[in-house]
Order: C-alpha cells, then structure tokens, then sequence
C-alpha cells in the first residue's frame, strides 16, 4: 500500500469503506454516492478537510480540543520524550514525567484531592473510578456498598461499568444486561423539570436503595448528554451533604467539564464543592495524546496506603511518559496564555450570541456554562412541545447536521432526550469566533424552521 502522504482522496474513500469501523457511526450510510468526511489538517479553531475546505470545529473535535489545533509545541513536547523514554509502565515503577504531572493536577484541583492514577481516557477514568469506590468500601469494613447513583440521560462512557452508570436508554440497550447497582435519579434540566429539588431525588433514591448498600453518586458539574444541563444554586453543596450523612461517596465526573471548558480548572471549583474522587480526560492533553486520571482525596486513598490494600485494578498505557509530557506541555499553554480568564472574560457574549437566536421559531433554550452550550430545539415555544420521532430524524440527522457542515461548522445535533444542538468550541475562540459560528448556525435554523412551517 502506498505511504499515507502518497494516497489520494479515492484512496482514503474506498480504503475507510472497507477497513475503518468508526465510533458511534452508521457504517452504511456511506457509499459511493456519501463521502467520509476525511479531516486532514487543524490550525486553531479549524480543521480542513481532503478537499481543502476549512470549518470552524464547534465542538472542539469532541469537546477536548481545548488549546486550538496545530500547536507544535505541545506535539514536540511528546516527540522528545519519545526521543528519551517511549514508554515504560506505572505498575510498581515510576518516571518523572507522570510523577511531575500528578503533583501539577494536585496542586490544580480542589481540597485534598492528592492522589492521581493515570488511564487512557474518559470510559477508562470512570471504570476505575467506579471500582475504587468499591473496593474503598471493601477495606473500610462496608463490603454492601456496590450501588452506583447517577442522573437520567447522563452519559459516563462506554465501558461496562460506565455504561451501567450512564442514564441513556439507547446506548444502554445494545448491551444489557449490565452490571447489578446501577439506579437513576432525575437530572437538572430547569426548562422541562421532573422534580421540585433534584438534590433531595438523591437523598430519596439512597433511602430506597438502603444507605448501606450505595457506593458512590457520580455527577457532571454540567451535564452533557441532555444538552448543558446545569446545576440549580446550592444543588452540589446540598449533594455533598447527603453524601457525607450516608457515607456515600461523592464522585465529579469532569471528563468534559475540566481543564477550563467551564472557565476553571475543574468544573467543582466553578461550583463550589469538594468531590471524593474527580474522573477527567480529553483537555487534559487538549487531545494530543489519549489520556484519562481519577484524581482521589487523601481520604479515600487511606486505606490503599498501608498493608494489603493495594487497589487491584491497572491499565497497561495509564500514565504514559509521552501522553504526561504532552499534558505537562498543554497545561503549561493553559496556564501561561490565561485560558480560564479568557473563557471567564468570553463566555458572556458566548451566550448572548446564542440567546440572540431565541427569536428564531425553532429554538427554545438555551443553556450550559463557560464554553459550553446547548439550543434546545422546540416544535412550539409556548407550549415547548417537541417533535415526532420522524420529525426528529430529520431534522438533527437529515437536515440540520449536513447543513451546518455544508455551511462550514462542526457542531453536535444531538437527541438524547431532547432535540439540542450543541457547541463547546476551542478555548481559544473569541468574538470574531463566535459571529462564525452564528454566520452558519443561524441561516441553518431559520431554514429548517421554515420547512417545518413554525411560525
């Protein structure tokens, strides 16, 4: 086969149909007549893609691209690390690069939150999360403890023990049964409420479960699947208290919502609380390079630090010399160009650029936090009826998805739960950035309102 830099467009098309089983994709909706898009090459907030066209990647490849694309930097932080040590593992050795970015994510993240083992990525922190919780339990002397509380349409990744987590119906079902534990509560979405106080849903499930038989709560800052789902005032400091009267584990799921995608350095601090454990990935290399960590209080690590408690569970990859110094490298990029107060100083007319089109008939809401935001999509606004299941193909998958591509933006037209289209750009993007987004966003909303004849 030829080199890849040698492979023409008609090469990539017929080798990607035949070989590449992409994630989450329906494998038969490209033929001869619907191209892969094949994206090539990034610089900043874009990607271009085997035809040259350029689009401004709204959603940040997939919600990890935190520092822009064609940073060489950050890529020859990796490459000289390579040139050192490629690889050795963390299984009883060590080496200076995931020492150094274990105590940098200690002194970055909240409270005592002090001990960092190293994973692939988001699915694989979770897991681990999950399981260290257990465990945790085990040694204290609370061996019951194996339930696992999250919210409704919240995704926690792909793994077995993360699906079980996960509150989706449709990415559930392919594969149950699932593990035994895993029980829901609703979400926080303020436009289409389930309940009057969320928090206490928490406290009612673990009563109904048996205190004693509950692991953890694991929860986003801001829920992603559902579409930027927020917390209300006081939920997460009212969460921890009812973790803490229970002595249930309190778990942040940050795989998204760190690194400065909600203009901190995680998601907690934004909204003051303090997790036992913290699960994060994606902007920690910005996507660089796969990693993933749960970052554990002093607390939970106790009883793995004498004796026999070893916490029994490792990843070959996790802590990787060369995805630690790609994520050394990008951390330093956070920190010395100021991408938090960038986020803080932008996120406002984020928002009103996207408020700004709740004059158009189809859209509803909008939410989310720091670079980080959801449209939900309406049939009627006043009464906020949605759409028919073949109406809803349509638009997010039919129209509006190859609309927004065709008109230069990648962004996420999502249905799990309601129609939302979802944008969390580099946290690099600024004004001129975001009237981009709105140059594609609003014609392609206009016109699918039109030819659903809202008014």
């Amino acid at each position: 086969m030829a080199a890849v830099e040698e492979l023409t467009t008609p090469d990539l098309q017929e080798l990607a149909r035949r070989h590449l089983w992409m994630h989450f994709t329906n494998m038969g909706a490209y033929d001869e007549a619907h191209e892969i898009p094949i994206i090539v090459r990034g610089e900043g907030c874009h990607v271009f893609d085997q035809h040259g066209r350029r689009y401004f990647d709204g959603l940040a490849a997939l919600f990890c691209v935190n520092i822009g694309h064609g940073r060489a930097d950050v890529a020859q932080a990796g490459a000289d690390q390579a040139r050192e040590l490629g690889f050795y593992t963390n299984w009883s050795y060590a080496h200076p690069t995931s020492i150094a970015l274990a105590a940098r994510i200690a002194r970055l993240a909240p409270g005592d939150l002090n001990r960092v083992f190293f994973t692939s990525g988001g699915s694989e922190a979770v897991e681990s999360a999950l399981k260290l919780c257990r465990q945790y339990h085990k040694l204290t002397g609370q061996a019951g403890r194996y339930k696992v509380i999250s919210r409704r349409l919240a995704y926690h990744g792909t793994t077995m023990g993360a699906l079980s987590a996960t509150g989706v119906p449709a990415v559930r079902a392919p594969f149950e049964p699932l593990l035994p534990g895993s029980a829901h509560v609703p979400n926080t979405n303020a436009y289409r409420p389930e309940v009057d106080d969320p928090a206490e849903a928490i406290r009612d499930r673990i009563e109904f479960e048996g205190p004693e038989t509950v692991s953890c709560v694991i929860l986003e800052p801001v829920q992603n699947s559902g579409g930027c789902l927020v917390p209300p005032d006081g939920y997460f400091q009212r969460v921890r208290e009812i973790c803490d009267e229970y002595g249930v584990l309190l778990v942040s799921d940050e795989v998204i919502c760190s690194w400065g995608r909600l203009g901190e350095w995680f998601g907690a601090q934004r909204y003051g609380y303090e997790p036992d454990l913290i699960t994060t990935a994606k902007g920690l290399t910005s996507a660089y390079a796969p990693m993933g960590a749960v970052i554990a209080s002093d607390r939970v690590f106790a009883p793995f630090a004498e004796g026999p408690g070893t916490f029994a569970h490792g990843i070959t990859f996790g802590g990787h010399p060369v995805a630690a110094a790609v994520a050394l490298a990008n951390l330093d990029v956070l920190e010395t160009e100021g991408m938090n107060d960038h986020v803080r100083g932008n996120q406002g007319a984020f928002r009103a650029m996207l408020e700004s089109m709740l004059d158009i008939p189809i859209v509803g809401d909008v939410r989310g936090a720091g670079y980080f935001m959801a449209l939900e999509l309406v049939r009627d606004k006043a009464t906020k009826a949605t759409f028919t299941p073949d109406e809803c193909d349509w638009l997010l998958k039919d129209f509006l998805s190859a609309d927004l591509f065709r008109r230069g933006l990648i962004c996420r037209a999502d249905d799990r739960g309601e129609p939302v289209v979802q944008l969390s750009p580099p946290l690099i993007a600024g004004p001129g950035d975001f009237s981009e987004i709105e140059a594609a966003l609003r014609p392609a909303l206009e016109e699918a309102s039109r030819r659903l004849a809202l008014h």
